[in-house]
């Protein structure tokens, strides 16, 4: 059985677009693992920990055959290769990987949380998952991404569109 997967990317540290590119690749060379879709990347100010650089974040759309205990394990590998170090919450990192939603699953963990507890407070998630989001409302909230949107109006300025990374996936250029 496959799964539609929504992954959240960010880097602060070094060249924070080639770190989000090499996640990409190396998600997708998974063999459980196929990148669908990405959005545009948005650099965003740091939230939490503020003494630290603007991060570049995105959202990924993968299939993937794995479980979300699997694929959460194949995106810290992914994390820990590209040289993520947890030494501050919320501080500076080469690459985070955060699973957002897991088809319309709601998983309850000590180490997983699907949907992410997070995602409908955060600007910097939302509006990138807007872009590779299929659907009307998200699935467990029962309400669209614009609806949460429209209670972060402050939040959200600090959301500027960067650019997007150069990504194809077997069916040609990705949607973004």
């Amino acid at each position: 059985m496959t799964v539609r997967a929504y992954l959240a990317l960010g880097s602060n540290l070094g060249d924070r677009a080639d770190h989000l590119q090499q996640a990409i690749t190396r998600l997708d060379a998974h063999p459980g693992i196929r990148v669908l879709q990405i959005s545009d990347v948005y650099e965003t100010d740091p939230v939490g920990y503020v003494d630290q650089d603007a991060f570049l974040n995105m959202v990924i759309a993968v299939q993937t055959e794995l479980s979300a205990e699997q694929l959460l394990s194949a995106a810290l590998l992914v994390e820990q290769e590209l040289g993520r170090v947890r030494t501050i919450r919320w501080g500076p990192r080469t690459i985070d990987i955060d699973l957002l939603l897991y088809g319309e699953s709601s998983i309850s963990l000590e180490h997983l949380r699907i949907p992410h507890p997070e995602l409908t407070k955060r600007a910097f998630v939302l509006v990138p998952l807007n872009d590779v989001w299929k659907g009307g409302a998200l699935p467990i909230f029962n309400q669209t991404i614009s609806h949460y949107l429209s209670y972060l109006s402050e939040d959200q300025k600090g959301v500027r569109k960067w650019g997007t990374i150069d990504w194809e996936t077997e069916s040609g250029p990705s949607e973004n």
